[in-house]
């Protein structure tokens, strides 16, 4: 890796950044047209790190305003996921090979960081939440390793400015766990989960939905700390 190089990372959620954050060193909020964007420094690398909500098309538009801001050399779609493969655990990491869940000539490539990773795959970039484990199931079987909702719209704008791209996930959740709160419904157009939606959802029944979602609480602190751990001993 050369001394220096500019790196920007795009997630969905500003807290998926958080176990990175831990590693920078003279961060600071950048003023971009995006929801959540920060600079700083690690390892002798530049790091732009943006957040501008779930959905491929709103990680699309965050690509587009960074590059226009800062030329990177590299580009990594970086976040939570869904497991697809069984033998997946929570917290653990997943560099992608590709980004689709299709058939693989319809799979949009990626590149291997230079560190070393226990998990490689398909990630499935899909428009919503993979909500239960018989649709988990069915996207193992198309190929895919895990799920989430913005890679595709990175790995499209990167390919589009001919520079490298990158894709590590961790996971919040398990193959074989179906949500009773209905993520899909609380999603807003903003590309945000609405909390009084969520709320809303896991009232119809509490006594399985509050233990869930302080068991995800839980799951995405572990995932946004191996991501951190990962990304900063990463050579992209």
């Amino acid at each position: 890796m050369v001394s220096g190089q500019r790196i920007l990372l795009v997630a969905a959620e500003p807290r998926e950044f958080d176990g990175l954050l831990r590693f920078c060193t003279g961060v600071r909020k950048v003023k971009w047209a995006v929801d959540w964007g920060r600079s700083g420094e690690c390892e002798g690398r530049q790091f732009w790190m943006v957040a501008n909500g779930a959905g491929a098309a709103r990680a699309g538009r965050a690509v587009e305003v960074a590059y226009a801001e800062c030329r990177p050399e590299a580009i990594v779609s970086m976040g939570f996921c869904g497991a697809l493969d069984p033998a997946l655990k929570i917290g653990d990491v997943l560099v992608a090979t590709g980004v689709g869940g299709g058939p693989a000539d319809s799979r949009l490539r990626a590149q291997l960081p230079a560190l070393q990773f226990a998990h490689t795959g398909v990630v499935a970039s899909i428009d919503h939440v993979a909500q239960t484990a018989t649709e988990k199931a069915s996207l193992w079987a198309s190929g895919a390793s895990v799920v989430e909702m913005e890679a595709a719209g990175v790995a499209e704008r990167t390919a589009a400015h001919g520079i490298p791209f990158f894709c590590v996930k961790s996971v919040t959740d398990l193959a074989g766990q179906s949500f009773v709160t209905d993520f899909n419904k609380a999603l807003l157009s903003s590309g945000h989960f609405g909390t009084i939606r969520i709320l809303a959802s896991a009232l119809r029944n509490p006594g399985k939905a509050f233990p869930e979602l302080f068991r995800l609480r839980n799951s995405c602190r572990m995932a946004t700390r191996t991501l951190g751990e990962f990304i900063a001993g990463c050579r992209f």
